[in-house]
């Protein structure tokens, strides 16, 4: 689940597996949740590793959103994998949001 040629990313949230991606609409939604200048700063601040647990809850979230699924209480929910899945699961949304996957994937 989670097609990465479309951006997606999948992650199980309280049992249920969604599909997460970065819509145009989810991207001005998150520049504005985390008061980012640009795309490219919030890009930045992962590939250097400073990012924020609320940085990854609201790529999350976002991502949650422009994949089309309800709105989910991150602080609440179990997300399998702990946050270290979450964070990676943040970072590939804003990988997929901004380049072709490897032929691989």
């Amino acid at each position: 689940m989670g097609n990465p040629w479309t951006g997606e990313v999948a992650l199980v949230i309280d049992g249920e597996a969604r599909v997460l991606k970065l819509t145009l609409g989810a991207l001005v939604e998150l520049e504005a949740a985390l008061g980012t200048d640009s795309l490219v700063a919030l890009v930045e601040r992962f590939e250097s590793g400073r990012f924020a647990a609320r940085d990854v809850a609201a790529v999350l979230v976002a991502g949650l959103r422009g994949g089309g699924s309800a709105p989910v209480d991150l602080g609440k929910a179990e997300i399998e994998g702990g946050p270290m899945q979450a964070a990676k699961a943040a970072g590939q949304l804003i990988v997929r949001a901004f380049s072709l996957p490897e032929s691989g994937e």
